[in-house]
Protein backbone atom coordinates (compact mmCIF):
# COMPACT_ATOMS: atom_id res chain seq x y z
CA UNK A 1 0.00 0.00 0.00
CA UNK A 2 1.45 3.45 -0.81
CA UNK A 3 2.16 5.72 1.65
CA UNK A 4 -0.59 8.07 0.55
CA UNK A 5 -3.27 5.25 1.06
CA UNK A 6 -1.78 4.13 4.14
CA UNK A 7 -2.46 7.68 5.35
CA UNK A 8 -5.86 7.97 4.07
CA UNK A 9 -6.97 4.40 5.62
CA UNK A 10 -5.39 5.77 9.09
CA UNK A 11 -7.40 9.00 9.08
CA UNK A 12 -10.69 6.90 7.97
CA UNK A 13 -10.29 4.60 10.74
CA UNK A 14 -9.87 7.53 13.35
CA UNK A 15 -13.68 9.23 11.57
CA UNK A 16 -14.64 6.09 12.33
CA UNK A 17 -13.71 6.14 15.80
CA UNK A 18 -14.88 9.90 16.78
CA UNK A 19 -18.18 8.92 14.79
CA UNK A 20 -18.35 5.82 17.64
CA UNK A 21 -18.06 8.69 20.41
CA UNK A 22 -21.56 9.91 19.09
CA UNK A 23 -20.21 14.22 18.89
CA UNK A 24 -18.42 16.02 16.82
CA UNK A 25 -19.02 18.00 13.47
CA UNK A 26 -22.04 17.78 12.08
CA UNK A 27 -23.75 18.46 8.49
CA UNK A 28 -23.16 22.03 7.18
CA UNK A 29 -20.65 23.75 9.74
CA UNK A 30 -23.49 22.13 13.12
CA UNK A 31 -21.68 20.94 16.10
CA UNK A 32 -23.60 17.84 16.82
CA UNK A 33 -24.14 17.38 21.01
CA UNK A 34 -24.99 13.86 22.02
CA UNK A 35 -27.44 12.96 24.41
CA UNK A 36 -28.58 9.96 25.96
CA UNK A 37 -31.93 9.45 27.92
CA UNK A 38 -33.99 7.04 29.63
CA UNK A 39 -36.72 9.03 28.74
CA UNK A 40 -37.96 7.74 25.22
CA UNK A 41 -38.25 9.85 21.75
CA UNK A 42 -41.83 10.69 22.33
CA UNK A 43 -40.87 12.15 25.50
CA UNK A 44 -37.90 14.16 24.34
CA UNK A 45 -38.71 14.52 20.31
CA UNK A 46 -40.66 17.98 20.62
CA UNK A 47 -38.00 18.77 23.36
CA UNK A 48 -34.71 18.37 21.30
CA UNK A 49 -36.99 20.05 18.08
CA UNK A 50 -37.52 23.48 20.43
CA UNK A 51 -33.86 23.68 21.39
CA UNK A 52 -32.35 23.08 17.92
CA UNK A 53 -35.09 25.78 16.69
CA UNK A 54 -33.56 28.12 19.05
CA UNK A 55 -29.94 26.98 18.48
CA UNK A 56 -29.38 26.38 14.80
CA UNK A 57 -26.05 25.73 14.67
CA UNK A 58 -26.34 22.56 16.78
CA UNK A 59 -27.79 18.94 15.95
CA UNK A 60 -28.51 16.98 19.10
CA UNK A 61 -27.74 13.36 18.37
CA UNK A 62 -30.45 11.36 20.86
CA UNK A 63 -30.31 7.90 22.01
CA UNK A 64 -31.83 5.95 24.64
CA UNK A 65 -32.07 2.73 26.94
CA UNK A 66 -34.77 1.78 29.49
CA UNK A 67 -34.78 2.10 32.78
CA UNK A 68 -33.26 1.02 35.24
CA UNK A 69 -30.53 -1.48 34.93
CA UNK A 70 -30.12 -1.66 30.93
CA UNK A 71 -30.12 2.39 31.22
CA UNK A 72 -27.02 2.24 33.89
CA UNK A 73 -25.22 -0.76 32.00
CA UNK A 74 -25.42 1.38 28.70
CA UNK A 75 -24.29 4.35 30.05
CA UNK A 76 -21.05 2.76 32.22
CA UNK A 77 -19.55 0.81 29.06
CA UNK A 78 -19.65 3.98 26.72
CA UNK A 79 -17.76 6.00 29.43
CA UNK A 80 -15.67 2.93 30.13
CA UNK A 81 -14.75 3.10 26.48
CA UNK A 82 -14.84 6.61 26.17
CA UNK A 83 -18.00 7.11 23.72
CA UNK A 84 -20.41 8.03 26.29
CA UNK A 85 -22.59 11.00 25.34
CA UNK A 86 -21.59 14.80 25.69
CA UNK A 87 -25.00 14.88 28.06
CA UNK A 88 -26.81 12.24 29.70
CA UNK A 89 -29.47 11.07 32.20
CA UNK A 90 -27.53 10.79 36.29
CA UNK A 91 -29.81 8.62 38.57
CA UNK A 92 -30.26 7.81 42.08
CA UNK A 93 -28.86 4.30 41.05
CA UNK A 94 -25.70 5.59 39.43
CA UNK A 95 -25.15 8.98 40.99
CA UNK A 96 -22.04 7.96 43.62
CA UNK A 97 -20.35 6.39 41.09
CA UNK A 98 -20.44 8.88 38.35
CA UNK A 99 -19.92 11.87 40.58
CA UNK A 100 -16.97 9.72 42.40
CA UNK A 101 -15.89 8.30 39.30
CA UNK A 102 -15.14 11.70 37.73
CA UNK A 103 -17.34 11.33 35.33
CA UNK A 104 -19.70 14.32 35.53
CA UNK A 105 -19.03 18.02 35.45
CA UNK A 106 -19.45 19.96 38.61
CA UNK A 107 -22.59 22.41 37.59
CA UNK A 108 -22.46 24.51 41.34
CA UNK A 109 -23.45 27.82 40.31
CA UNK A 110 -24.55 27.34 36.87
CA UNK A 111 -26.87 29.89 35.75
CA UNK A 112 -29.76 26.90 34.60
CA UNK A 113 -29.08 25.57 38.13
CA UNK A 114 -30.63 28.80 40.00
CA UNK A 115 -34.54 28.07 39.53
CA UNK A 116 -34.44 24.15 40.69
CA UNK A 117 -35.42 22.70 43.66
CA UNK A 118 -33.29 22.77 46.76
CA UNK A 119 -34.39 18.87 46.97
CA UNK A 120 -33.65 17.99 43.81
CA UNK A 121 -30.28 19.44 43.94
CA UNK A 122 -29.52 18.06 46.95
CA UNK A 123 -30.71 14.44 45.42
CA UNK A 124 -27.61 14.71 43.11
CA UNK A 125 -24.97 16.82 45.17
CA UNK A 126 -21.94 15.60 46.97
CA UNK A 127 -19.92 17.91 49.13
CA UNK A 128 -21.79 21.24 48.86
CA UNK A 129 -21.36 20.63 44.94
CA UNK A 130 -24.21 20.05 42.52
CA UNK A 131 -23.53 17.12 39.13
CA UNK A 132 -27.67 16.66 38.29
CA UNK A 133 -30.40 19.31 37.38
CA UNK A 134 -33.37 17.39 38.31
CA UNK A 135 -36.35 19.49 37.31
CA UNK A 136 -39.06 17.48 38.39
CA UNK A 137 -39.90 14.86 41.29
CA UNK A 138 -42.58 11.69 41.31
CA UNK A 139 -44.42 9.58 43.75
CA UNK A 140 -45.82 6.42 42.74
CA UNK A 141 -48.42 4.03 44.16
CA UNK A 142 -51.52 2.05 43.10
CA UNK A 143 -53.53 2.93 40.03
CA UNK A 144 -57.14 1.39 40.14
CA UNK A 145 -59.55 1.47 37.72
CA UNK A 146 -63.11 1.88 39.45
CA UNK A 147 -65.10 0.37 37.40
CA UNK A 148 -63.72 -3.05 38.44
CA UNK A 149 -63.95 -2.54 41.88
CA UNK A 150 -67.09 -1.02 42.10
CA UNK A 151 -68.31 -4.17 40.36
CA UNK A 152 -66.39 -6.22 43.07
CA UNK A 153 -68.57 -3.86 45.38
CA UNK A 154 -65.87 -1.99 46.22
CA UNK A 155 -66.03 2.22 46.90
CA UNK A 156 -63.31 3.11 49.17
CA UNK A 157 -59.90 1.75 48.26
CA UNK A 158 -58.17 0.54 51.31
CA UNK A 159 -55.69 1.76 53.51
CA UNK A 160 -54.26 -1.01 55.51
CA UNK A 161 -52.39 -4.06 54.30
CA UNK A 162 -54.85 -6.87 55.35
CA UNK A 163 -57.74 -5.13 53.70
CA UNK A 164 -55.90 -4.53 50.41
CA UNK A 165 -54.40 -8.44 49.99
CA UNK A 166 -58.06 -8.82 51.39
CA UNK A 167 -59.23 -6.79 48.07
CA UNK A 168 -56.97 -8.98 46.11
CA UNK A 169 -58.44 -12.23 47.36
CA UNK A 170 -61.97 -10.99 46.82
CA UNK A 171 -61.08 -9.68 42.95
CA UNK A 172 -59.51 -13.28 42.04
CA UNK A 173 -62.32 -14.79 43.49
CA UNK A 174 -64.66 -13.13 41.05
CA UNK A 175 -62.14 -13.89 37.92
CA UNK A 176 -59.96 -11.13 37.69
CA UNK A 177 -56.64 -10.71 38.05
CA UNK A 178 -56.17 -8.11 41.14
CA UNK A 179 -52.62 -6.75 41.36
CA UNK A 180 -49.44 -6.18 39.07
CA UNK A 181 -46.05 -4.77 40.40
CA UNK A 182 -42.62 -5.35 38.61
CA UNK A 183 -39.59 -7.15 39.90
CA UNK A 184 -37.94 -5.80 37.12
CA UNK A 185 -36.80 -3.30 39.14
CA UNK A 186 -37.23 -1.99 42.53
CA UNK A 187 -41.00 -2.69 42.97
CA UNK A 188 -42.66 0.47 43.84
CA UNK A 189 -45.49 -1.20 46.27
CA UNK A 190 -42.47 -2.65 48.47
CA UNK A 191 -40.21 0.61 48.16
CA UNK A 192 -43.31 2.45 49.76
CA UNK A 193 -43.78 -0.39 52.45
CA UNK A 194 -39.75 0.36 53.51
CA UNK A 195 -40.51 4.14 53.91
CA UNK A 196 -43.49 3.66 56.01
CA UNK A 197 -40.98 1.74 58.37
CA UNK A 198 -38.19 4.25 57.74
CA UNK A 199 -40.77 6.70 58.48
CA UNK A 200 -42.48 5.20 61.48
CA UNK A 201 -39.08 4.20 63.59
CA UNK A 202 -37.67 7.76 62.99
CA UNK A 203 -36.87 8.35 59.79
CA UNK A 204 -33.05 8.15 59.95
CA UNK A 205 -32.94 3.73 59.64
CA UNK A 206 -30.88 3.76 56.64
CA UNK A 207 -27.94 6.13 57.94
CA UNK A 208 -27.93 3.45 61.22
CA UNK A 209 -27.54 1.16 58.86
CA UNK A 210 -24.74 2.55 57.00
CA UNK A 211 -23.07 3.46 60.61
CA UNK A 212 -23.22 -0.28 61.03
CA UNK A 213 -25.50 0.60 64.12
CA UNK A 214 -28.32 -1.15 62.49
CA UNK A 215 -29.25 -4.54 60.05
CA UNK A 216 -31.06 -4.19 56.66
CA UNK A 217 -33.52 -6.69 58.34
CA UNK A 218 -34.18 -4.06 61.28
CA UNK A 219 -36.19 -1.95 58.84
CA UNK A 220 -37.13 -4.53 55.72
CA UNK A 221 -37.87 -7.62 57.11
CA UNK A 222 -41.71 -6.41 57.53
CA UNK A 223 -42.37 -4.76 54.41
CA UNK A 224 -40.71 -8.17 52.30
CA UNK A 225 -42.75 -10.18 54.88
CA UNK A 226 -45.96 -8.15 53.33
CA UNK A 227 -44.73 -7.84 49.87
CA UNK A 228 -43.96 -11.51 50.03
CA UNK A 229 -47.82 -12.13 51.06
CA UNK A 230 -48.99 -11.45 47.52
CA UNK A 231 -47.18 -14.06 46.16
CA UNK A 232 -47.49 -16.80 48.73
CA UNK A 233 -51.65 -16.07 48.99
CA UNK A 234 -51.62 -16.13 45.10
CA UNK A 235 -52.80 -12.67 44.40
CA UNK A 236 -49.98 -11.76 42.58
CA UNK A 237 -49.03 -14.29 39.72
CA UNK A 238 -45.10 -15.25 39.91
CA UNK A 239 -45.27 -13.99 36.48
CA UNK A 240 -44.65 -10.64 37.13
CA UNK A 241 -41.14 -11.69 37.33
CA UNK A 242 -40.58 -11.20 33.78
CA UNK A 243 -42.85 -8.10 33.38
CA UNK A 244 -41.48 -4.71 32.37
CA UNK A 245 -43.08 -1.62 33.41
CA UNK A 246 -44.38 -0.66 30.14
CA UNK A 247 -45.99 -4.34 29.74
CA UNK A 248 -48.34 -3.49 33.68
CA UNK A 249 -49.86 -0.73 31.67
CA UNK A 250 -50.47 -2.53 28.38
CA UNK A 251 -51.90 -5.56 30.71
CA UNK A 252 -54.10 -2.36 32.92
CA UNK A 253 -54.80 -0.21 29.82
CA UNK A 254 -56.31 -3.56 28.21
CA UNK A 255 -58.59 -4.59 31.53
CA UNK A 256 -56.86 -7.82 32.05
CA UNK A 257 -55.60 -6.37 35.51
CA UNK A 258 -57.17 -4.15 38.35
CA UNK A 259 -54.27 -2.51 39.71
CA UNK A 260 -51.22 -2.09 38.76
CA UNK A 261 -48.10 0.26 40.65
CA UNK A 262 -47.52 2.96 38.77
CA UNK A 263 -46.22 6.52 38.48
CA UNK A 264 -46.88 10.14 36.80
CA UNK A 265 -45.38 9.05 33.34
CA UNK A 266 -47.49 5.96 32.68
CA UNK A 267 -50.27 8.56 32.62
CA UNK A 268 -50.30 9.67 29.17
CA UNK A 269 -49.80 6.13 27.37
CA UNK A 270 -53.09 4.77 29.33
CA UNK A 271 -55.19 8.10 28.36
CA UNK A 272 -54.29 7.18 24.69
CA UNK A 273 -54.79 3.23 24.89
CA UNK A 274 -57.75 3.77 27.45
CA UNK A 275 -59.58 6.80 27.04
CA UNK A 276 -62.74 5.62 28.60
CA UNK A 277 -60.93 4.13 31.51
CA UNK A 278 -62.13 5.53 35.28
CA UNK A 279 -58.75 5.04 36.81
CA UNK A 280 -57.67 6.54 40.10
CA UNK A 281 -53.92 6.49 41.95
CA UNK A 282 -53.59 5.82 45.50
CA UNK A 283 -50.66 5.46 48.09
CA UNK A 284 -50.07 1.79 49.09
CA UNK A 285 -51.49 0.16 52.01
CA UNK A 286 -49.47 0.00 55.15
CA UNK A 287 -50.41 -2.32 58.37
CA UNK A 288 -51.48 0.76 60.59
CA UNK A 289 -53.61 2.29 57.83
CA UNK A 290 -51.48 5.10 57.01
CA UNK A 291 -50.79 4.83 52.83
CA UNK A 292 -47.45 5.89 51.66
CA UNK A 293 -45.97 6.40 48.26
CA UNK A 294 -42.49 5.59 46.63
CA UNK A 295 -40.88 8.62 44.99
CA UNK A 296 -38.07 10.97 44.97
CA UNK A 297 -36.44 13.76 43.01
CA UNK A 298 -36.44 12.69 39.00
CA UNK A 299 -33.13 11.99 37.19
CA UNK A 300 -31.39 14.78 36.46
CA UNK A 301 -29.38 16.11 33.45
CA UNK A 302 -25.11 15.90 33.88
CA UNK A 303 -22.87 16.65 31.68
CA UNK A 304 -19.79 14.35 30.77
CA UNK A 305 -16.87 15.51 32.02
CA UNK A 306 -14.85 15.01 28.92
CA UNK A 307 -17.24 16.29 26.66
CA UNK A 308 -15.58 18.53 23.95
CA UNK A 309 -18.62 20.08 23.38
CA UNK A 310 -19.22 22.08 26.96
CA UNK A 311 -20.71 25.75 25.37
CA UNK A 312 -23.07 23.39 23.63
CA UNK A 313 -24.03 21.09 26.44
CA UNK A 314 -24.66 24.06 28.89
CA UNK A 315 -26.91 25.91 26.28
CA UNK A 316 -28.81 22.48 26.61
CA UNK A 317 -29.16 22.29 30.05
CA UNK A 318 -30.00 26.02 29.84
CA UNK A 319 -33.41 24.88 27.36
CA UNK A 320 -33.87 21.87 29.52
CA UNK A 321 -34.38 24.07 33.10
CA UNK A 322 -35.55 27.07 31.47
CA UNK A 323 -39.12 27.77 31.55
CA UNK A 324 -40.03 27.08 27.59
CA UNK A 325 -38.14 23.70 28.14
CA UNK A 326 -39.34 23.02 31.66
CA UNK A 327 -43.24 23.53 30.36
CA UNK A 328 -42.94 21.43 27.55
CA UNK A 329 -41.34 18.49 29.30
CA UNK A 330 -44.34 18.64 31.80
CA UNK A 331 -46.72 18.90 28.66
CA UNK A 332 -45.12 15.66 26.89
CA UNK A 333 -45.05 13.66 30.38
CA UNK A 334 -46.94 14.85 32.45
CA UNK A 335 -43.97 15.24 35.09
CA UNK A 336 -44.51 16.89 38.34
CA UNK A 337 -42.28 19.82 37.72
CA UNK A 338 -40.38 21.24 40.58
CA UNK A 339 -38.90 24.34 39.43
CA UNK A 340 -39.83 27.61 40.95
CA UNK A 341 -40.82 29.88 37.54
CA UNK A 342 -43.37 27.28 35.97
CA UNK A 343 -46.18 25.59 37.80
CA UNK A 344 -46.71 21.79 36.41
CA UNK A 345 -50.31 21.28 34.71
CA UNK A 346 -51.38 17.91 35.66
CA UNK A 347 -53.87 15.39 34.58
CA UNK A 348 -56.84 15.49 37.69
CA UNK A 349 -55.97 11.94 38.55
CA UNK A 350 -52.59 12.87 39.76
CA UNK A 351 -53.61 15.01 42.60
CA UNK A 352 -52.89 12.20 44.70
CA UNK A 353 -49.46 11.87 43.87
CA UNK A 354 -48.78 15.52 43.99
CA UNK A 355 -50.73 16.22 47.62
CA UNK A 356 -48.04 13.05 48.61
CA UNK A 357 -45.25 15.02 47.39
CA UNK A 358 -45.94 18.08 49.37
CA UNK A 359 -46.85 16.03 52.63
CA UNK A 360 -43.38 14.28 52.29
CA UNK A 361 -45.03 10.83 52.42
CA UNK A 362 -42.66 9.35 50.00
CA UNK A 363 -39.98 7.07 49.83
CA UNK A 364 -36.96 5.19 47.81
CA UNK A 365 -34.29 3.31 48.86
CA UNK A 366 -31.70 4.00 46.02
CA UNK A 367 -31.94 8.09 47.50
CA UNK A 368 -32.12 6.99 50.75
CA UNK A 369 -29.01 5.35 50.24
CA UNK A 370 -25.71 7.17 50.49
CA UNK A 371 -23.14 4.78 48.78
CA UNK A 372 -23.06 1.76 46.44
CA UNK A 373 -26.85 2.29 45.27
CA UNK A 374 -26.10 0.44 41.82
CA UNK A 375 -24.49 -2.56 43.78
CA UNK A 376 -27.41 -2.79 46.21
CA UNK A 377 -30.07 -1.87 44.13
CA UNK A 378 -28.84 -4.99 41.78
CA UNK A 379 -28.73 -7.00 44.84
CA UNK A 380 -32.09 -6.38 45.67
CA UNK A 381 -33.93 -6.64 42.27
CA UNK A 382 -32.28 -10.27 42.04
CA UNK A 383 -32.92 -11.22 45.46
CA UNK A 384 -36.81 -10.49 45.18
CA UNK A 385 -36.99 -11.82 41.89
CA UNK A 386 -36.14 -15.25 44.21
CA UNK A 387 -38.09 -14.54 46.91
CA UNK A 388 -41.39 -14.10 44.21
CA UNK A 389 -40.43 -17.40 42.89
CA UNK A 390 -40.74 -19.20 46.38
CA UNK A 391 -36.29 -19.96 46.54
CA UNK A 392 -35.74 -16.97 48.92
CA UNK A 393 -37.54 -16.12 52.10
CA UNK A 394 -37.54 -12.07 54.02
CA UNK A 395 -34.59 -12.64 56.20
CA UNK A 396 -32.92 -14.30 52.92
CA UNK A 397 -32.95 -10.82 51.43
CA UNK A 398 -32.17 -8.39 54.20
CA UNK A 399 -28.88 -10.90 54.93
CA UNK A 400 -27.79 -10.50 51.23
CA UNK A 401 -28.04 -6.76 51.25
CA UNK A 402 -25.90 -7.11 54.56
CA UNK A 403 -23.36 -8.78 52.81
CA UNK A 404 -23.49 -6.68 49.82
CA UNK A 405 -22.69 -3.61 51.88
CA UNK A 406 -20.38 -5.52 53.61
CA UNK A 407 -18.34 -6.25 50.51
CA UNK A 408 -18.63 -3.25 49.14
CA UNK A 409 -17.52 -0.83 52.14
Amino acid sequence: MSLLRRSAAILAAAALVLTGCGSGSGSGGKTTLSFFSWDGEESMKALIDAFEKQNPTIDVEFSTAPPVAEYISTLQTRLVSGTAADVFVIAAENKTNLIQGGFVKDLTGKPYMANMSKFNTATYSQDGKAYGMSISSWSAGILYNKDVLAKAGVTTFPTTWDDFVALCRKLKAAGVTPFYDSVTGMPLTLAALVGHENARQGGDVDAQIFAGRKKFGDLWLGPLTNFQQLFTSGVMSKDVVGLTGDQLVDEFANGRVAMISAGPWNVSTLREKAPDMDMAFAGVPTPDGKPFWSGAASPGYAINAKTEHEKEAEAFLAYLGGKEGVALFNKQTQAMTTTSDVTPQIDKVLEPNLRALKEGVFYLPQIAWPRVQDALNTEAVAQLQLMAQGQKQPADVAAALDSRLKDQG
